[in-house]
């Protein structure tokens, strides 16, 4: 008896590949909207008002503390209840985001808060108002040291769309089931469908170290271009 079958492989391929397509499209749909609207949640955590900030941690907890599948669930089968239908794509784009955005606002509020004060305060001294030193000097370092962390919350992302089958969204895991069903290949299908997930995260682990290296070496010199010259320095003697 032959565990894997090459002929439901063949014969099914192409539904593999659109599932494959859609789950790719979802992920980067979510995590483009997501990486955006966690900004101002990163923002209103840090926030000098209490109530901006509460609501923002209050948000952040919530969705951290709930499984993304209990958020799918609410979006597509409870929002109907009070006259909300959603189509099933959409509802597995709002339900992954409003995770994601949770989570990535965690990561853009520790990048912030990595930046050391002394890059504000010689913002401030080359005459920089709160705004442009935050738009010029600290959220493109934020970013800069966030990219690692970021990558890792893509590929999870990408791995975790697999929920949406719950919400009847026909990416690559639900089209894996229904193949699966139709044909008890089991082992075959879920094997396809593990291959092809690899196929797409291994690549992009391998990217994500990469940036990772390039990253530890690349805040040092930003820092550099930002900081005051110290005292000692060959301008300061020139004058």
């Amino acid at each position: 008896m032959n565990l894997f079958n090459f002929s439901v492989v063949l014969e099914y391929w192409p539904v593999f590949l659109k599932g494959l397509g859609l789950t790719v499209l979802l992920t980067v749909i979510v995590f483009s909207l997501s990486a955006v609207l966690a900004v101002p949640v990163a923002l209103a955590q840090l926030s000098r008002y209490r109530l901006l900030r509460t609501l923002a941690h209050i948000y952040v907890e919530v969705m951290r503390g709930t499984p993304v599948i209990l958020q799918l669930i609410y979006v597509y089968y409870v929002f109907p209840i009070i006259g909300i239908k959603v189509a099933p794509f959409s509802a597995a784009v709002i339900g992954l985001s409003m995770s994601m955005i949770a989570y990535l606002s965690e990561v853009y509020r520790g990048g912030i808060n990595g930046i050391a004060q002394g890059q504000r305060e010689a913002a401030a001294a080359m005459g920089m108002s709160d705004f442009q030193a935050f738009r010029r000097v600290i959220l493109p370092q934020a970013i800069r040291l966030t990219l690692p962390s970021l990558g890792n919350y893509l590929i999870a992302l990408f791995k975790d769309s697999a929920l949406a089958s719950v919400v009847t969204l026909q990416e690559l895991m639900f089209a894996g089931q229904i193949i699966a069903v139709r044909n008890y290949e089991y082992f075959t299908v879920y094997t396809v469908c593990g291959v092809l997930y690899l196929a797409v995260s291994y690549p992009c682990a391998l990217l994500v170290r990469r940036l990772e290296k390039r990253t530890q070496g690349g805040y040092r010199r930003n820092v550099a271009r930002v900081a005051p010259a110290p005292s000692g320095s060959a301008v300061g003697e020139s004058s």
